[in-house]
């Protein structure tokens, strides 16, 4: 795997018939509308993948195949987070032995935790690690919003980088000022309407949950913040928040983006829309929305 990590990294949806099966024809072709699209890496078993909610034979289930399906063209990430360190690192080695490139760690997502608690988790988990790692902060899932202390403790603890999805845009950049003499270390946004502002000032790319849906036109967007090119930055943000004003606003909770995001992978015969317990998929009404915005954005 090349480092630094760049480019654009679908948070890929977890296909399911139920929550004991998954849709394997539409994991395989979910994977191939992703390489298709020019994806630089795929980071599966996140928050849109619905990790907490699947049983870890599953997830291994999943962690195979995909690495399989993606057969080494790109590199393949695997959310471990948990609230048992020891389920974190079974799923690390299981990831290490079918052929995953690296990890990711969010903090342990149950008990409200301190920074002296974090540190301590990140210094007992990292030694034990069977793969690279990038850290994972998701203040608005793990109760906890990770200092810039704590990211410059991961990095001396050999983590890759850090996929920020707090939206704080003025901490965004008090990562990328803080490692900006550590070439290889990812500054990687969760928050894809920020893609260009990251690529401009220094960051490498974006865990963009639209790229489920449309990966070449996330990819064309990182292509032209690599080469400045405003005039394309312009028409192709035009569509991102087109995304954000139609599919994402589908729905009143949260979970809308990860509904809305299986619905449209439904609606274009990729994938099931099934959602894992306690989440459901979008109703019969719910998905005519979907199908309407959808006929808007292509």
């Amino acid at each position: 795997m090349d480092l630094p990590l760049k480019g654009i990294i679908p948070p890929l949806v977890t296909p399911l018939n139920s929550y004991q099966e998954l849709d394997i024809p539409g994991l395989e072709r979910l994977i191939e509308h992703q390489l298709s699209g020019g994806v630089h890496a795929l980071f599966i078993l996140g928050t849109n993948g619905e990790a907490p909610s699947l049983s870890y034979k599953l997830r291994k289930e999943y962690i195979k195949l995909t690495c399989e399906l993606v057969n080494n063209k790109i590199p393949v990430l695997v959310g471990i987070s948990d609230c048992s360190m020891a389920g974190s690192l079974e799923i690390t080695e299981y990831s290490q032995q079918v052929g995953a490139d690296a990890v990711v760690v969010a903090p342990p997502y149950y008990y409200p935790i301190s920074d002296k608690d974090m540190f301590n988790y990140l210094e007992t988990l990292a030694p034990r690690l069977a793969l690279p790692f990038l850290i994972y902060n998701m203040p608005s899932h793990t109760k906890i919003h990770l200092k810039v202390d704590i990211v410059k403790r991961a990095k001396e603890l050999g983590a890759l980088g850090i996929k920020d999805s707090s939206g704080d845009m003025l901490y965004f950049y008090s990562l990328i000022e803080e490692f900006k003499n550590s070439p290889d270390f990812s500054i990687i946004t969760g928050t894809e309407l920020f893609l260009p502002e990251t690529i401009m000032h220094g960051g490498h790319g974006a865990v963009a949950g639209g790229a489920n849906m449309f990966p070449k036109m996330f990819v064309d967007l990182y292509n032209a913040s690599v080469a400045n090119d405003l005039e394309t930055i312009s028409l192709l943000r035009e569509q991102v928040l087109l995304l954000y004003q139609t599919i994402y606003q589908v729905g009143t909770h949260t979970s809308r983006f990860v509904k809305g995001t299986k619905c449209v992978l439904s609606v274009m015969g990729i994938c099931n829309d099934y959602m894992a317990p306690p989440l459901q998929k979008f109703s019969p009404s719910k998905r005519k929305q979907i199908e309407a915005y959808l006929e808007q954005i292509t």
